[in-house]
């Protein structure tokens, strides 16, 4: 089973920053993708990042040249580095991922609880 925990968020103004992280525990041999999602309130979940192995990654429109998607595959974490922050990026944000167990099972890995991001003017 694998378990993924996101953390990092916060209160910040806008124009700020917040480096989100996900960490990936459990039973697998690697990720083979991790992908940050969010969900404003009384709106659907939206596609903010992915990050796939070899290091491609893919954005959002409305994020790209703001946020970096990046992962650290000794610490099985990936990040999101948010900066330039607007109010309209207040969500809780998610991170999802495709791992891949020893057995070579491909695993889609569901989200944690997620974590707050608030974005004042």
């Amino acid at each position: 089973q694998v378990q993924l925990v996101e953390s990092g968020g916060g209160l910040v103004q806008a124009g700020g920053s917040l480096r989100l992280s996900c960490v990936a525990s459990g039973r697998f041999s690697s990720i083979n993708s991790m992908t940050w999602s969010r969900q404003a309130p009384g709106k659907q979940r939206e596609f903010v990042a992915k990050i796939i192995s070899g290091s491609n990654t893919y954005y959002a429109d409305s994020v790209k040249g703001r946020f970096t998607i990046s992962r650290d595959n000794i610490k099985n974490t990936v990040y999101l580095q948010m900066n330039s922050l607007k109010p309209e990026d207040t969500a809780v944000f998610y991170c999802n991922a495709v791992a891949q167990t020893r057995s070579g099972m491909i695993l889609s890995v569901p989200s944690g609880q997620g974590t707050q991001v608030t974005v004042s003017s």
